[in-house]
């Protein structure tokens, strides 16, 4: 007897992926009477998912529990013969494509979302030793590479394109306009910036995302500390998870008062509507989530000329951040903010799943 019910499953390496950016597209399967699978790296249930799979995949490449993770995968794609294998995440890449190789050859199809490879223009020579060569080796059991900034598409077209028939360009996960177009009144916003101890003449800078390395908020701190010098007015907001071990609260020890660490919240657009500029030092990004919601919060933007970032605005050079943000020259947005709103993404793959399960 043939399969009554189409299945879906969407791999990443942790939950927060899925549950951050991909619940929308669970629930369009869901809608259209998809049995919805996730496999990440617990059992914790997931919203619109009808199958939970744990499996031992982990984020360092080098982890040995990744080639568990892949017969462990292996196992579930053959039980479930599904109809599409979407995956994310690096690890949850490598990990589905090895184990959908011969699910491939009975129909399912494996569709890759690259979120940003860590191949890059400027990337330090490791990232090209260690992830190219993956990447293009994976590349022939990909039915469909979809990648979510213009520099990946185009050095995917050109490094992949005979492996992988069918790459595609779609601007991100898609962000939900009308969640961002929310605005405080001024009473509110006056409570929420006396809470975290700031007056209402405070000039408020906020960046958005984890605390790493990557995302140079470092750069920003030293950036506060000039501007301290001119007035005391400055405040930045660093909102996110700590995957820094604390360094970079010891880097603002001296200007304490005047940068604040929120940690993880829920509240990111009240944060924006107190907030006069949104910044952003990251060295690489697929596609910033934080600038567009920035941007749809109608929050002025500074942020360094990075991959990533020069696909939503005009962006600065390192050289000149502490200018504008000193100067308040802010400059606006550059490309149509409808192209990363989460009904046109939507629409997008929605046409990319229908044309992969064909």
């Amino acid at each position: 007897m043939g399969k009554s019910r189409k299945k879906v499953l969407f791999v990443a390496t942790v939950d927060s992926h899925i549950e951050l950016f991909h619940l929308p597209y669970l629930k369009m399967f869901k809608d259209k009477g998809y049995e919805v699978h996730v496999a990440t790296n617990t059992d914790k249930k997931i919203e619109y998912c009808d199958k939970k799979h744990k499996i031992s995949i982990e984020r360092n490449p080098f982890n040995l529990r990744n080639l568990k993770a892949i017969r462990e995968l292996k196992k579930i794609v053959k039980t479930e013969k599904f109809d599409i294998v979407h995956c994310h995440t690096p690890m949850g890449g490598v990990v589905a494509r090895l184990a959908a190789k011969k699910a491939r050859k009975t129909g399912a199809r494996v569709i890759y979302t690259a979120h940003g490879f860590h191949f890059y223009t400027g990337a330090p020579k490791k990232n090209w030793l260690l992830f190219y060569p993956v990447e293009k080796y994976l590349a022939k059991y990909t039915d469909t590479l979809i990648t979510i900034n213009h520099e990946d598409f185009e050095r995917a077209k050109k490094k992949f394109g005979k492996r992988c028939k069918d790459i595609q360009y779609v601007p991100g996960v898609g962000v939900d306009e009308k969640k961002f177009s929310k605005k405080l009144s001024a009473t509110e916003k006056g409570e929420l910036r006396k809470s975290l101890g700031l007056k209402d003449d405070d000039f408020v800078m906020i960046c958005v995302g984890r605390l790493d390395t990557n995302k140079n908020q470092g750069f920003l701190i030293d950036i506060t500390r000039e501007l301290l010098k001119e007035d005391n007015k400055y405040h930045l907001l660093l909102v996110g998870p700590d995957e820094n071990s604390g360094r970079f609260q010891e880097q603002a020890e001296d200007i304490k008062d005047h940068v604040h660490f929120l940690g993880k919240r829920s509240d990111i657009v009240e944060l924006l509507n107190i907030s006069d500029v949104a910044l952003s030092a990251s060295k690489r990004e697929g596609l910033p989530v934080n600038l567009i919601e920035a941007t749809i919060a109608g929050v002025p933007i500074v942020a360094t000329g990075c991959r990533g970032n020069r696909d939503i605005i005009n962006t600065y050079s390192r050289t000149d951040f502490f200018d504008v943000v000193r100067e308040k020259k802010f400059n606006n947005q550059k490309n149509d903010i409808t192209l990363f709103l989460r009904k046109s993404v939507l629409e997008s793959m929605e046409k990319i799943y229908k044309r992969s399960n064909q």
